[in-house]
């Protein structure tokens, strides 16, 4: 029997504009969890958006900072929403981006429009801190993640940490579509660039200020927010 995952996410708060329109072409909200459905007037057959959002709408309109892990058998999971209700009360620089519309790789994600040592460094510290709870992968999903092509340190990250892209590897980003043939990839992007400039408050920055724990019951299934934590800022020195 398939067992839940768990994940540690930032997702913007559910009534900002930002998460609103990530969800919305998503046609996912991870909060409620309820089904959307397509967008409207965006030029893209049903279909062809089924297909292009498929693969994310799974994980709803997030960015990852510990990724998706089975909880190891000596934890529950209360266990783990205790531990991210004390990860967020230690003092922190609060990471703040610009976001900005861009294509990685085969994708198009919400990326902060420079790099963030705040960031990069919040992400590191929940890859550390949640480990423990994390159980080893098993052979097969160990074998599935080293088929894409990882090189030698995303190897060796994805043995250590269950995931390749930690540390080093890691690129703050939120996920709006699935691979896309390069053919048609600028068109999608130009599109999403369009709808994200008519939204409120696209060009300011957005405080990454909470975490979130998700569960997902099993892999049929989408993952939901299960518990969200405001993080605690640093205080000013005197």
């Amino acid at each position: 029997m398939d067992e839940p995952r768990y994940a540690i996410y930032f997702v913007p708060p559910a009534d900002a504009d930002i998460y609103r329109f990530g969800a919305g072409f998503l046609g996912y909200d991870c909060y409620t969890g309820e089904d959307l459905g397509a967008p409207h007037d965006i030029g893209v057959e049903a279909p062809a958006w089924d297909e292009l959002t498929r693969e994310p709408r799974r994980y709803g309109f997030h960015a990852t900072l510990k990724a998706p892990f089975h909880l190891t058998p000596s934890f529950a999971e209360s266990d783990l929403a205790g531990e991210l209700r004390r990860f967020a009360v230690i003092p922190r620089t609060l990471p703040s981006i610009l976001p900005a519309i861009r294509s990685l790789d085969r994708f198009v994600a919400v990326v902060p429009a420079a790099p963030s040592v705040a960031v990069d460094r919040l992400a590191a510290d929940c890859v550390m801190a949640f480990d423990r709870f994390r159980r080893a992968l098993s052979a097969q999903e160990r074998q599935q993640r080293l088929t894409t092509g990882l090189t030698a340190r995303q190897a060796k990250n994805l043995e250590r940490w269950g995931y390749p892209f930690v540390f080093e590897e890691f690129r703050f980003h939120m996920t709006l579509t699935g691979p896309i043939v390069r053919e048609r990839r600028d068109a999608i992007r130009t599109l999403l660039q369009s709808r994200f400039d008519a939204i409120d408050g696209a060009r300011q920055p957005l405080a990454v200020a909470q975490i979130a724990l998700l569960r997902q019951e099993d892999r049929s299934t989408p993952f939901r927010v299960i518990l969200q934590a405001d993080l605690t800022a640093l205080r000013p020195q005197p």
